[in-house]
Formats: structure tokens, sequence, C-alpha cells
């Protein structure tokens, strides 16, 4: 136990939630942070559909029907940088209010394009809306106590699975029925809702409490003391900053250790694009933010390119395999097929579950990657549909898994100063992977190349698995840093 100069005793952040427990009070942050959840899944999942319908509607090429997908994705890359500074100087809650606002507007409107021009500019604001996601992430995970983050990160990203399934089920219903348009207009509800219950929203005691709004912050932890039936820690809160510097005040060798890193202290109070992006390229940074951003890239490009793959490789426009199927039907295959797969999700969900917090984040991402480049190597040569629909649905439990564990992992990696901007950048790049993989890798399929394209989704996966091992520590456990020079950057520290 840490004292204060008064002889009072102190404690933080970490050793307030841990106090509290998981209780009612994160439950019901819980239920806003996974209707966002929801609603991003929800509107990523549409583009399996809308795609190929308003190329039939409107006479579209291949590329301008991509074009629909990666318009989304580029948005998200503007807006998952964007969100990310917002949230990082003017506090969560802003962040993911600007986010919803966006989203919901653009989405229903979206509906009532015109032509294929003010699609593409609303679904492109869309993305950027989409892009605040990672803002809910990091807002949801500084809520919860470090002994259980791992597991409920991943009931929290169940949630994404809950909005694809319902999205899959709400095109079946509504596609053939009532068509496109109603879809996006319907698709765009949840994110409506989280305008609706906006106001009663609390703000991070983590964010409150390093940018010097102490009371605030006790406030909060007040009220989830309260909601929990719980109490805090006797003494006064105190931030992560405040500790170290009284660290640094009875240490000599500490003072050495400021000196050393004065430069990234600076950084941190100087809350700014390119501050803060220099952060992220700081000697203890540089190495986790590098590779981060690669196994984003590879997870986006696989998920996504799995997605689009489950309605090109099993429907009746496919006219590469040795039979042709060409039904009125075709259609109504796809949708069953995506509903099936997306099921998939779930045993990935399991699966993070039952390892993120047993055999740490980095054995449970590279030991689902590689097990998915087994899934997709029999699909280097065409298969019946059932079995290709199999494949597709072992390597989509794989795929969900490391994007489960990827998005627990990158918040705890980043300290309080720069996380949601640090989530949100390497989102940024995970959106880049999104963005082309509909150009490049489905460009194939249609291409008559289907073993060119699988080729290439092996070869990111696999280079995927290979960073994430060469990820420098674990975070299995481990307290959340406030500040760049808290951070432990190896394994070796962590252990001292």
């Amino acid at each position: 136990m840490m004292f204060h100069s008064d002889g009072t005793p102190t404690y933080n952040v970490d050793e307030a939630l841990v106090a509290l427990g998981f209780g009612k009070f994160q439950y019901y942050v819980l239920g806003y942070a996974a209707m966002g959840w929801v609603s991003e899944a929800m509107e990523m999942m549409l583009l399996s559909f809308v795609g190929p319908a308003v190329q039939t509607a409107w006479g579209l090429s291949s590329s301008q029907e991509s074009f629909i997908t990666s318009v989304v994705f580029a948005g998200m890359l503007v807006g998952a940088y964007s969100w990310g500074l917002v949230s990082d100087k003017y506090g969560r809650r802003k962040g993911f209010l600007i986010t919803a606002v966006v989203t919901s507007v653009a989405g229903f409107l979206s509906a009532f394009s015109p032509n294929y021009l003010s699609l593409i500019a609303l679904r492109c604001l869309v993305g950027v809306g989409l892009g605040g996601g990672p803002v809910l992430v990091s807002w949801f995970l500084e809520f919860i106590p470090a002994p259980s983050r791992g597991t409920w990160m991943v009931i929290f990203s169940a949630f994404w699975t809950v909005g694809t399934i319902l999205e899959a089920s709400l095109a079946w219903l509504v596609m053939p029925r009532l068509g496109w348009r109603w879809l996006l207009a319907l698709s765009a509800v949840p994110s409506s809702l989280l305008l609706l219950f906006y106001g009663v929203t609390p703000e991070s005691p983590r964010f409150l409490c390093l940018n010097g709004r102490r009371k605030d912050a006790q406030n909060v932890l007040e009220k989830i003391a309260r909601l929990n039936g719980t109490k805090l820690p006797p003494g006064i809160l105190v931030s992560e900053r405040e500790l170290e510097e009284h660290g640094k005040n009875i240490s000599s060798e500490g003072s050495k250790l400021l000196g050393e890193d004065k430069s990234s202290e600076g950084l941190e109070s100087n809350f700014g694009g390119i501050s803060s992006l220099l952060i992220l390229f700081s000697p203890r940074l540089v190495r986790s933010t590098l590779l981060l951003w690669m196994v984003f890239f590879g997870n986006a490009f696989s998920y996504y390119g799995l997605v689009l793959l489950t309605t090109e490789l099993n429907n009746g426009n496919n006219r590469c395999g040795p039979t042709q199927i060409q039904s009125e039907k075709s259609q109504d295959v796809s949708y069953k097929d995506v509903f099936i797969t997306s099921f998939a999700e779930f045993p990935g969900l399991l699966i993070s579950a039952a390892t993120v917090d047993r055999f740490g984040r980095k054995l449970s991402m590279s030991s689902m990657f590689f097990i998915c480049c087994i899934f997709l190597l029999p699909l280097l040569f065409h298969q019946p549909p059932e079995l290709t629909t199999v494949l597709l649905f072992g390597a989509r439990i794989c795929i969900t898994s490391t994007f489960t564990v990827v998005y627990i992992y990158a918040p705890e990696i980043y300290p309080t100063s720069v996380r949601s901007f640090g989530v949100g950048v390497a989102s940024s790049i995970g959106r880049i992977g999104g963005m082309v993989c509909p150009l490049v890798a489905i460009g194939l399929v249609h291409g008559c190349h289907q073993t060119a394209s699988i080729i290439l989704f092996e070869v990111v996966i696999f280079l995927s698995g290979i960073c994430v091992s060469l990820f420098p520590f674990e975070t299995k456990g481990r307290d959340l840093s406030d500040s760049v020079l808290s951070l432990k950057t190896t394994d070796e520290e962590i252990q001292l």
C-alpha cells in the first residue's frame, strides 16, 4: 500500500476496480457498449448483401460493386484515426457520441440514395462513423477489473457475432420481399439507440484521473460502489502518474529514468495527431505498434475476405466451378450460407474465452491463425458447395477467435493517454486490409482465379500468426498503464 505525504493511504483506479468487482454497474456499461458493437457488425455484414443487389439493380460492373465495400473501409480509416484523437483528448463519451450521430444519420440516408455516386458518398460517411468502434472498446475495457478483463472482453466481443447473425437474419427476411433500401434503413436502428441512452453513460474514471479530474473520477467510482454494493479501498484516489512521481523522488535510479524518458512525458502532455503518433513510435512502443498494425491488417483482410467468399463461392454468379448452378433460388442459397457461417463465430468466441486468460493472448491468437491456414488449404481447388461451407465455417471460427483476442490485447499494450488513439490507428490499418480485400482477393475469384485468391489468404494469415509470436510481451492479468513511463515492455520486466 502506498501513502500520501501526510500519511494517508492511497489507491489508484486499478486497485479501486478490483475492490469494487464486476457488478450491476458494469452490466449497464456492457449493455451500452454492446449495442454499439452490434451496430458496427450489422453495418459491416450488410456489405455482403447490398453490393450484389445494387449491382443487379443498377447494372454496375464488378469493380463498381467492390468499391461499395471498399469505400466504407476508406471512411473507417479516417474515422478510426480521428475519433481516437477526440476520445483521448476530450473523453470517451464525446468520441462515441459523434460516431453514433454520423453512423445513424448517414446509414439511414443511404437507403434513399438516388444513384451510385450518392450511395458511395453516404456509405463512406457511414464508414467514418464506424471508425469510432475502438473508442467503445477502450471505454468498456477501462471499467473492468484486471483479473477478469480477458473473459469479459470476450463476452463483449460476442455481441459482434450477435450483430452478424441479426444482419444475416434481417437480410434473409427483408431482401427477397422489400429490397436493399429497407435493409439499409433497418440496419441503422441500433446506432440510433446509442443516442437515446447517451445521457446516462459515465465517463471513464481512468481518463478523468489521468486528466487531473480526480473529483469526477471519485464520483464515478463511488457510483460504481453504490450500484455494485461494494466499498472503495480506504484512503484517497491518486493517479498512476502521481505514484510514479512519488517513486522518482525517493529513487536516484528513478531520476535517471526520468531523464531518459522526459521526451515521452512531454509528448503525452501535448495531445495531438503528431505527438500521439510519436508516442506510438517511442522506443518502448515501436515494436509492439508495428507488429500490431500487421496483425490488424491480416485479421481484417482475412475476416472480411471469408465473409465475402461465403457469398462468392456458393452462389449462382460463380461460373468458374466445374458445374454451373443457375437458378432463381441462388440468392436464397447465398443468404443461407452466410447465415450458417455466421454461427461459426460462437465457437470462435468460446475458444477465445477458454484460452485468453488461461494460455494468454499471444498463444491464443497465433495458434488460431495457423489452424485457419489448415482449413483453407482444400479450397485451393474447387470443392462441392457443402464442403466449401464446412471449410469456411472452420476458418471463420479461427479468424473470429483471433479478431476477438487482438481487440483485447491492443488496448492493454497502450497507456491511457493514447489508448483510444493507438487502438484507433491499428484499427485503421486493419481497415486498409478490409478495403483492399474485395478489390484484390474477391476480384481474383470473379476472374476465375480461386487458387490464387486462397494462396493470398494463406500467406496473409500465416504471416499474421508469425507477427503475433514476435509480440514482445504478454498482457494476461496485467494492470493497465496510464503513461509511457509506467510501461513494462518485455515479459522479463513484467515478471520483475
